[in-house]
């Protein structure tokens, strides 16, 4: 059984944050989960579909942000305990909704945990999700470590049940995908029944309708619960201080900053100057406490990630406490002293104190520094983000490139979020000249499929993962279809939602819970709306790049091509082979035929590898997955496949 079902009150385990944040959730007593997959913040879904059957609890893949906030709004107001989880981009997705909610307000706890992805690691963007909290007016919580992250998800249920409100419980990569140790407390035992009251007094927050009308009266219910929000984070444990009495300067912090401001401290030697005040409740500020330690030191230096959203709320405070606590300097991202974009880390935060309090701190050596920089440009290999070896996106891209080009009109591709946002590189062919966001290519392309009547004569094509399919795609196809919008939407359907894990959507046949689920045709789906559909295998090479064109030169509207090939690394699809490759090297010329070198050059699957030496292309036999594609693309058939047995 899964650690996460541990009964036994004070053991310890190793948790990733997202698997803390989970048990937290478990030990509030959940019963319905759920969420749109994107890094950082998958695991916490999987981890408690991985435990739903045991824990008779409900968890879902939602078709997007949006409809996982729907779903959990319906279990919390039918008085049961709910979870919803996304990303950073996901809080975009759901914020019509987020608006609504927090103006009608819950009844069972709701928890709202977007992850973060400071500098962007695993994203195209690092966007915010903090603000929306202010924007919507709902309470945030931050956890500061893996510890915190378990003990502040199940209060975040409490909480949310004594206001009667959504609570944003926020976290980063940097806490969702570490690890450390987390004491477990107890699972409750009792079960929960649901029932949606609905036929009282319209204004009863308990058995009312549930909406946010009327505006005058539940937009002040909002601001009372926010004050009572207030009161409470006053005498908050999440909320910290270690330091001496009199710093000569306060750091103030929240999330995995903690563990960068404390580790800064500590290399520093600073612990007797320098104090921390960590703050797990981020908005609204309580300003007693806040006041309390602003008095203490001249100087405050703020880290955070990313915006200054702490900065200029505690500056708000400092402004209106500023006959009690004096005038104080503040150092942090609006004077350039922490970085506005990106990522932080202990060094940073080094720098920073350094800086304030004027004192030398050498990290390394000179001629150390000299030698590890020397070293990361000359004696480490290049590794450019390219497509797995077998990935069908590759050789979707290799057709469609190839298709644009044999048309001639100069025709584009627009593309949005997914492994095929690497297309927009050498890896794709740079064949994807726009990307914003999930489903954005499909909507951007019925905008400009509409451009004719202006002189736009160049053929317009999208693309599209299956998963975004379902989750933003059909709404733009609706408004293409409906308004004669001329342009091909290229499908690429690899049966999962891939970048994330291959966790399930409504094309498959089952569900987060293992359990089989009726499964959705995007071909019939498309067909029903009166489009073009063709279904090709993308390691076709010829065909559909024939299909393609054939599809760019019928202007007639809405156009489909559902390209259908598993993921190359997907568990299905890694027992085994279906070809079995090998290269002539005495057919192979290398740079000395007349391809250049395509194989290695252009096409550059990573299990083809350029031997200097012998000046040959070779197989790498360990990475190969047997896709068979490289055959059809070699001009001297020195690249050769057979069925695999």
């Amino acid at each position: 059984m899964s650690a996460l079902l541990d009964k036994k009150e004070g053991a310890e385990h190793l948790l990733m944050g997202n698997e803390a944040i989970a048990r937290g959730a478990l030990e509030a007593g959940v019963k319905v989960a759920a969420g749109y997959p994107g890094t950082p913040s998958s695991e916490i879904i999987e981890s408690l579909a991985g435990v739903a059957k045991d824990a008779n609890i409900y968890v879902e893949w939602s078709v997007n942000e949006k409809l996982a906030m729907e779903v959990a709004a319906a279990a919390s107001f039918a008085e049961l305990r709910s979870l919803c989880v996304m990303k950073q981009n996901g809080v975009n997705v759901a914020s019509d909704f987020l608006l609504h909610l927090a103006g009608s307000g819950t009844r069972g706890g709701m928890v709202l945990v977007p992850c973060d992805d400071p500098g962007a690691l695993s994203s195209i963007n690092e966007g915010e999700s903090r603000f929306f909290a202010r924007t919507v007016e709902i309470p945030l919580l931050e956890p500061g470590d893996f510890q915190e992250a378990k003990d502040m998800t199940k209060w975040a249920f409490e909480l949310s049940e004594e206001l009667k409100q959504l609570i944003m419980l926020r976290s980063v990569t940097r806490l969702s995908h570490a690890s450390g140790n987390v004491r477990f407390g107890t699972l409750p035992t009792g079960e929960a029944k649901a029932r949606f009251r609905c036929d009282g007094f319209i204004l009863d927050p308990d058995e009312g309708i549930v909406i946010s009308a009327p505006v005058d009266y539940k937009h002040g219910q909002q601001h009372e619960k926010l004050k009572r929000a207030k009161e409470i984070f006053e005498d908050s444990p999440f909320n910290t201080y270690e330091g001496p009495e009199k710093p000569e300067l306060l750091i103030i912090t929240s999330s995995a900053c903690t563990l960068y401001s404390r580790e800064a401290i500590s290399i520093l030697g600073l612990k007797e100057r320098v104090g921390l005040l960590k703050l797990g409740t981020t908005w609204p500020l309580p300003p007693k406490l806040l006041t309390r330690y602003l008095s203490l030191a001249e100087k405050i230096l703020i880290v955070e990630e990313v915006l200054p959203f702490l900065e200029e709320n505690v500056k708000v405070i400092a402004a209106e406490t500023a006959s009690e606590i004096g005038i104080k300097k503040f150092y942090g991202k609006n004077d350039g002293t922490i970085p506005m974009v990106g990522e932080l880390n202990p060094d940073y935060v080094i720098n920073a104190i350094t800086k304030i309090l004027e004192i030398e701190y050498l990290p390394r050596p000179e001629e150390y520094a000299a030698k590890t920089q020397g070293l990361a440009f000359f004696g480490a290999p290049q590794r450019e983000l390219i497509f797995c070896p077998g990935c069908p996106h590759r050789a979707s891209f290799w057709s469609i490139h190839n298709a644009l080009e044999l048309d001639g009109r100069k025709g584009f591709v627009c593309g949005d979020i997914g492994c095929y946002t690497m297309a927009l590189l050498p890896t794709g062919f740079t064949t994807l000249k726009t990307v914003h966001a999930m489903g954005s290519g499909s909507g951007l392309a019925s905008g400009f499929g509409k451009l004719g009547q202006f002189g736009l004569d160049q053929p317009v094509l999208a693309v599209c993962g299956d998963s975004t399919f379902f989750h933003t795609a059909i709404p733009a196809l609706i408004n293409a279809r409906h308004h004669k919008s001329d342009f091909t939407l290229v499908v690429l359907d690899n049966s999962g939602t891939a970048m994330t894990g291959f966790q399930p959507h409504p094309g498959l046949e089952v569900n987060a819970m293992g359990d089989n689920v009726p499964d959705l045709d995007i071909a019939e789906i498309c067909r029903s709306m009166g489009a073009r559909v063709e279904i090709r295998d993308p390691f076709e090479l010829e065909e559909t790049r024939a299909t393609l064109n054939n599809l760019m030169e019928d202007n007639e509207g809405l156009k489909v091509l559902i390209l259908r090939q598993i993921c190359g690394l997907s568990p299905e699809k890694k027992a085994g082979k279906k070809y079995e490759m090998a290269i002539n090297e005495e057919i192979c010329l290398g740079e000395n035929c007349g391809c250049n070198r395509v194989c290695t050059r252009i096409f550059r699957c990573p299990g083809l590898v350029w031997d200097k030496e012998k000046q040959v292309t070779r197989l790498d036999e360990v990475i190969c997955t047997g896709c068979g594609v490289c055959a059809d693309i070699c001009p001297a058939g020195a690249i050769t496949r057979k069925e695999a047995v």
